[in-house]
């Protein structure tokens, strides 16, 4: 029987890839969109935008993304209701924005941003903060229900969450010529 209880960052490195590799390829520009802008990596008007109404979206997602700094300062070590207060209503805000933009298609995408955006110490908060804001009127009804209807049943009951951190942060990347002069 082996001790170790953990599996290698490489083997979990590979896992995150294929997950984000399964996402549709609009989903995985906006998780690397998103990361760019959350984490403040380069100037993402600059980087992504490809007409002006993207360019608006990009800005508007910088102005709601300025909450991140407090959600982080906020996650609770604890369930108590007191300490969720502070975190729950802009966690909620910036989710609605980010369903109302009609990228993150599921909760696994919608997951896999926030676990890098936030840290691993926000996975408690992630289901009840994905229905409610999938839950919110701005949505269109049918956009509601395949939502709500992408939380698995063991992803909204977890008995408990992984402290692990994600270590797969997807980046944009440059295309490359692979023609081999000869």
């Amino acid at each position: 029987m082996s001790t170790r209880t953990r599996p290698a960052d490489g083997a979990v490195a590979l896992a995150e890839m294929k997950e984000f590799a399964g996402f549709a390829k609009g989903t995985q520009r906006y998780i690397r969109r998103s990361l760019d802008i959350g984490l403040d990596r380069r100037d993402a008007v600059k980087r992504w935008s490809r007409d002006p109404a993207e360019a608006a979206s990009i800005r508007a997602q910088e102005r709601v993304y300025r909450r991140l700094d407090h959600i982080r300062t906020y996650v609770p070590d604890d369930s108590g209701l007191d300490a969720m207060e502070p975190l729950m209503a802009p966690l909620i805000t910036m989710t609605a924005f980010d369903l109302g933009q009609e990228r993150l298609t599921c909760f696994a995408s919608y997951r896999f941003l926030y676990e890098r955006l936030v840290g691993a110490n926000i996975r408690p908060w992630l289901p009840a903060a994905f229905c409610a804001a999938a839950a919110l009127p701005h949505l269109h009804p049918e956009r509601r229900r395949t939502l709500l209807q992408s939380i698995s049943e063991a992803a909204a009951t977890a008995p408990g969450w992984s402290n692990r951190e994600p270590v797969f942060y997807p980046e944009w990347v440059e295309k490359v010529d692979m023609t081999v002069a000869g």
